[in-house]
């Protein structure tokens, strides 16, 4: 399907098949020659739910700001950790190894993404020659998945802390609406605590892993109970956002915190600060 605005044109390509599933993307390109800076868009869902679609509003504010858009599907749910990793990082090569028939620049590309997607965004920023994740080769296997930068949406940066503060929330006597089916998404996605302490970038800090540091941004709505916690197994009094940011930068990283009212974070509220981050490393 290819469809054309004013601002944009759109294409749904196969990028990768898993025996009879296609894995689909959702390319926006700006009105023009390019070759245009790339971001890969990560739906959220909890690593269980959505689909590309859910990156539109996001990409169409990223392509009127001049840059193309890959939205992604990737295998998640029962698929099970790290199978989404292996997804992204392939498409991350295969934009590039087909950059110059996208009119895409390989040396300009950026990952972003929403909640759990916000998650793996960084993830495979911070990971990108994990054999694991790039167990799937991509032409001549010279192509590496390193990014330029990546933007967060409320990312759910620490699945660990979230998993037991959702466990702990649902214990109390009324426990809040926030916490539905959490516990269980994680358990289909992560199958086991421990890896959900491996594919996780705060820990992965903590640990002193040796990990890429692109430059990043996140943004988050307040108040955000799913999001932006406290961690009472941390020993520190910040809450997960400032955590990681605090983290991030002692190991030599760059990353900017962007706090918006959370109403108004499906808009260009949060998007307008992701299209301007982007903009600024990419063009």
């Amino acid at each position: 399907m290819a469809t054309k605005t004013a601002q944009y044109t759109t294409d749904d390509i196969e990028y990768l098949r898993h025996g009879d599933r296609p894995m689909m993307l959702r390319l926006y390109r700006p009105a023009g020659a390019g070759p245009f800076p790339g971001v890969i868009d990560l739906h959220g869902g909890a690593w269980n739910n959505g689909s590309l679609k859910q990156c539109h509003d996001r990409a169409e504010v990223f392509a009127e700001a001049g840059l193309a858009v890959a939205a992604l599907d990737f295998r998640h749910a029962a698929d099970g950790y790290p199978t989404s990793l292996v997804d992204i990082n392939y498409s991350v090569r295969w934009l590039k190894a087909h950059a110059k028939d996208l009119r895409i620049d390989p040396e300009r590309i950026a990952l972003s993404g929403q909640s759990s997607g916000g998650h793996l965004a960084m993830l495979a920023a911070m990971r990108p020659n994990d054999a694991r994740y790039a167990s799937i080769p991509v032409g001549d296997g010279k192509l590496d998945a390193r990014v330029v930068c990546v933007g967060m949406s409320w990312p759910v940066i620490n699945p660990l802390s979230r998993y037991r503060n959702a466990l702990s929330a649902r214990a109390q006597a009324n426990p809040p609406d926030w916490v539905g089916d959490i516990p269980e998404h994680h358990d289909t996605y992560w199958k086991t605590e421990a890896n959900m302490a491996e594919g996780n970038p705060v820990l992965m800090l903590e640990r002193g892993e040796k990990v890429e540091m692109p430059p990043a941004l996140w943004v988050n709505g307040r108040p955000d109970p799913v999001h932006d916690y406290l961690d009472p197994e941390s020993g520190g009094d910040l809450r997960e956002p400032e955590r990681f940011a605090k983290l991030y930068r002692a190991a030599g990283g760059k990353i900017d915190m962007v706090y918006i009212e959370q109403k108004t974070r499906s808009t260009r509220t949060s998007f307008d600060p992701l299209a301007a981050f982007f903009r600024k490393h990419l063009l």
